[in-house]
């Protein structure tokens, strides 16, 4: 699909019109346009060729004709315009995490910076010193932003890649000899950022199936084309390989190639003591193949249970499983609602109607409506009247909704102030079913600050889940710093629960925050965030970061039924703050 790539051109032409400061207004539609684009799961082309394209919320005229400029010619004129005078490596340097437009643009014209090698240069030398707005603290920043820049060109999100390789392999199981056909490496660990994508299949004749694959239309470059092994690069810059074994080293080789390679160095060091020889062909004792058509004959051999993928980090799961205590992790069929969805009311662009159309469709017995507070003004944020008004028509709605099944409930995503006081006052708070707490400024303040903020909001008797708890954006910032520890001591006190936030940019907590939380006896919110419904999907990247975490179906709030999870809220409420009793 074209989305991605049209996606970052419109976000690129947006960093450049804020360095040369251009309207602010032109800035924002192509800043908006660029995110609306990678958001949709629907292919664009086909998008514009059903007509669709301007029903796009987000999507103007203007920016509709550039794309059907683009999809037609594979040309953007006015991109080409924009761009001019502006060296690739400039462009580098506006996706460093905390060096914005106007900062690159002064630095420029003090220093003559133009690249990031340039940019190094200078701090190295100690050039940017004493100049205007930039500080030590800026300075550090500037090199956090330069190393989380250069770890991301390596990284693909997962988020990016995982509907990619779905398509893909949909795509090639429909291939004439493919018998099994799946994921691998570390996408199949459902790790939050991945290398290259690999595919494993088996089938007869592989260099029929290895065709097919090179010549999927998503294809741009062909990089290896075998008998066994095909290697390309998609229309979205990923690199995918594709390798045929033989079906009686299917399992062997899947697991060989999922790894971790710390997890598969254990292994292979339990099985010498054994007598025994893994590799991607099977399992052996001499030359006896005593196992490879599954990936269970290699474990079971071994004495142990199956390891789920996401699990084989080495962080104990072997032990786990060779003493018979492996988790039962949670499944995404065991998710009943959505705890995080925004609607037409803030930032989101959906009617109340429609999400719960959505997410009735999804199999969900309840959704969860969490608009934005009144302080988030760039969301436009729900005040005090709007909130009950919000109220009013989701009750409407609900008895409409009676014998269903399905209920829609009523939140709001309250930010949490600077003093930690909550963003609407407890009586209206006190009429809603779920809160949930957030910090959108402030970023910048001390872990203390930051660390007391979060604990004042859980210590508030309404206040349910503290949502993308540490702030961090994967490709674009680290979050704000918190103590983790003493937030979840707080959460696990008062009987509040954290967010796995599933948006693919988020994926907040992460995984080693959330598997800590569980041991502190944390319950975990597991949401999407959602502002497009089809959004929704994501949920599956947060089921996957909640199984890399060993957490559990118990540990999971919106896998409870209606009932269990609304008592669990009004719960929190019975208790006077200050008690410490945990509920």
């Amino acid at each position: 699909m074209k989305n991605a790539e049209i996606a970052s051109m419109f976000e690129r032409m947006a960093d450049v019109l804020e360095l040369k400061g251009e309207s602010l207004f032109r800035i924002n539609s192509y800043r908006r346009a660029a995110r609306v684009i990678s958001d949709l799961t629907e292919d664009i082309k086909e998008i514009t060729e059903q007509g669709r394209l301007r029903d796009i919320p987000g999507i103007g005229e203007s920016h509709a004709e550039k794309i059907e400029e683009y999809l037609r010619t594979g040309r953007m004129s006015k991109y080409e315009e924009v761009m001019k005078g502006v060296s690739e490596e400039m462009v580098a340097m506006m996706q460093i995490p905390g060096l914005g437009p106007k900062t690159i643009a002064m630095l420029n014209k003090e220093l003559g910076i133009s690249s990031i090698a340039q940019l190094e240069e200078a701090i190295k030398q100690g050039k940017l010193k004493g100049l205007r707005g930039i500080a030590e603290k800026k300075i550090e920043n500037i090199l956090k932003g330069i190393e989380l820049y250069r770890t991301s060109q390596q990284r693909i999100a997962l988020g990016v890649a995982f509907p990619v390789v779905n398509r893909i392999v949909e795509k090639l199981r429909g291939v004439k000899g493919v018998l099994a056909i799946q994921p691998a490496g570390s996408l199949r660990r459902m790790k939050e950022t991945i290398g290259d994508i690999d595919i494993l299949c088996t089938g007869h004749n592989g260099r029929e199936i290895i065709q097919a694959f090179v010549s999927l239309p998503e294809v741009r470059a062909v990089l290896a084309a075998g008998d066994t092994k095909g290697s390309v690069r998609i229309e979205e810059g990923l690199q995918v390989d594709l390798r045929v074994v033989e079906e009686d080293s299917f399992g062997s080789a899947l697991q060989y190639f999922t790894g971790s390679k710390a997890h598969n160095i254990h292994l292979r060091e339990i099985a010498k003591k054994q007598g025994l020889k893994i590799s991607e062909y099977g399992i052996f004792r001499g030359d006896k193949k005593l196992g490879g058509r599954l990936e269970e004959d290699i474990y079971n051999t071994l004495g142990m249970d199956w390891i789920p993928p996401e699990l084989r980090e080495d962080r104990g799961e072997i032990e786990a499983t060779q003493e018979k205590r492996l988790p039962k992790l949670v499944e995404l069929k065991d998710i009943k609602g959505d705890l995080h969805v925004h609607s037409k009311w803030s930032d989101g662009h959906s009617t109340f109607e429609e999400i719960a159309q959505y997410a009735q469709k999804m199999g969900y017995q309840y959704c969860v409506v969490s608009d934005h507070s009144k302080s988030t003004r760039v969301a436009h944020g729900l005040d005090e009247e709007r909130v009950l008004k919000e109220i009013e028509e989701i009750d409407k709605l609900n008895k409409k909704l009676s014998g269903t099944g399905f209920r829609l409930l009523k939140a709001s995503e309250c930010d949490i102030r600077n003093d930690g006081s909550m963003d609407l006052p407890d009586k209206v708070l006190a009429k809603l079913d779920i809160v949930l707490g957030a910090i959108h400024a402030g970023f910048k303040q001390s872990k203390e600050q930051i660390t007391e903020r979060i604990v004042a909001a859980i210590h508030n008797p309404y206040v349910n889940i503290i949502v993308h708890p540490t702030g961090r954006l994967i490709s674009q910032r680290e979050g704000y710093e918190a103590d983790m520890d003493r937030v979840m001591e707080a959460a696990a006190k008062t009987g509040t629960a954290l967010e796995i936030n599933s948006f693919w940019d988020r994926l907040d907590l992460n995984d080693v925050n959330a598997r800590k939380a569980k041991e502190m006896g944390v319950k975990i919110a597991i949401s999407t965030d959602t502002h497009y419904l089809d959004q929704m999907w994501m949920m599956q990247l947060g089921v996957g970061v909640a199984r890399r975490a060993w957490l559990e179906k118990e540990d999971v709030l919106n896998t409870w039924p209606l009932e269990r999870l609304l008592e669990f809220c009004k719960a929190k409420r019975k208790v006077k703050q200050g008690l410490g009793i945990r509920v």
